[in-house]
């Protein structure tokens, strides 16, 4: 009975984390443009930072201003891949937690990812300043589909079977 219970709470925490993690990146798409502009250009500019303490970047040929226009846009996009990555992961461990089987597993994994990353863009239609884009679903989708497959093959090497 108590080895019931313990497997009935891990069910429930797995779940209670992918959808906290739907929450989150829920929140984030809420943020207005200028808002969640300037929070991506925050982080540009630490990364800038950093990678000019380990490769002098040409200040010469480009001001630290370029830089941040310049790589903004593609740390968004891997933003994109990050957090649709850690909900492929999450996604996946709540199936495997859940005794789903492998395909099904795999299948509803990527469905539900696909599908929250398409209701994420038509939320941001509501959203001042932004909008629903095509390419950010497929780059979502790509990072869940990454995700799920790490943890398929975390739990296949760590002979973790799913329920066949």
């Amino acid at each position: 009975m108590h080895i019931l219970k313990r497997q009935q709470l891990q069910i429930i925490l797995s779940w209670i984390a992918v959808l906290l993690w739907m929450f989150l990146i829920f929140v984030l798409s809420a943020q207005p443009a200028p808002r969640s502009n300037g929070l991506s250009q925050k982080v540009t500019e630490v990364i800038i930072e950093k990678v000019g303490l380990l490769v002098p970047l040409d200040i010469k040929t480009s001001t630290t201003t370029d830089l941040i226009k310049r790589f903004n846009h593609i740390v968004r996009k891997c933003a994109h891949v990050s957090e649709y990555f850690v909900l492929g992961a999450l996604v996946m461990n709540a199936m495997k937690t859940s005794k789903v089987l492998k395909f099904k597993a795999l299948i509803f994994s990527v469905l539900i990812c696909i599908l929250y990353a398409i209701s994420d863009e038509l939320h941001q239609l509501f959203v001042p300043g932004r909008g629903a884009q095509v390419m950010d679903v497929l780059i979502d989708s790509a990072g869940a589909i990454a995700g799920i497959g790490c943890i398929f093959l975390i739990k296949r090497r760590n002979s973790t079977p799913y329920v066949e």
